[in-house]
């Protein structure tokens, strides 16, 4: 795996806690689907801790002046989640990304030169849907120190494909699972989001 590649484990709790939702193979659709969401909002709140652009000003108080922490507005931040099953990650983070402007047709026709791209997947199996996206983003000139990629979990070989073909890429997750299944799936994984969740697309990523 390349080194560039940096995969963030948050150690929270609560984090924690909603993985085990999703593995846990009796969990109903409703509450899987919460898991997804509550993993979406603290996922993005942890990317984005060294990551928004940033500035400190002098602002007054009632009882003088101090220095403030301002987020730049002026950086745009897109919001792409890979549908169907990335939405219920998307719809956790934009709680915690409420300005960012959403995609969700893929790829848009131009991309600012300065903006930022929070990708929200349910999970990285393979890494090959993936893949392509990142190589589409790559065609219009975004590497990867401009994208933060969330997802509720990975596999090995899905992020060792990842490692080898884009630079400098930092995803956040809940955990690292080993292998792959004969169905493609990770083991012990949180099986198969858009069948847990009722959804009726397919397709592995």
């Amino acid at each position: 795996m390349a080194m560039s590649l940096r995969v963030v484990v948050p150690p929270h709790p609560l984090i924690g806690h909603w993985l085990t939702m999703l593995r846990h193979r009796e969990t109903p659709p409703a509450l899987y689907a919460t898991a997804m969401q509550e993993l979406g909002r603290w996922l993005t709140y942890e990317a984005l801790r060294d990551w928004l652009p940033h500035r400190r000003e002098p602002i007054p108080t009632a009882h003088g002046d101090t220095e403030g922490l301002v987020v730049e507005s002026r950086a745009p931040l897109l919001a792409m989640p890979v549908m169907p099953g990335g939405l219920e990650l998307w719809q956790g983070g934009r709680q915690v990304l409420p300005e960012a402007s959403l995609c969700l047709n893929g790829v848009p026709d131009s991309i600012e030169t300065n903006a930022g791209l929070v990708i929200f997947i349910d999970q990285i199996t393979d890494g090959t849907a993936v893949l392509r996206l990142l190589q589409d983003l790559q065609q219009q000139g975004v590497s990867g120190n401009r994208i933060r990629l969330i997802t509720a979990l990975c596999a090995n070989p899905g992020l060792k494909i990842l490692g080898e073909a884009v630079p400098d890429l930092t995803i956040y997750t809940t955990c690292i699972d080993e292998a792959l299944d004969a169905y493609g799936q990770a083991v012990p994984g949180i099986g198969d989001p858009l069948q847990r969740l009722n959804l009726r697309w397919k397709g592995r990523v």
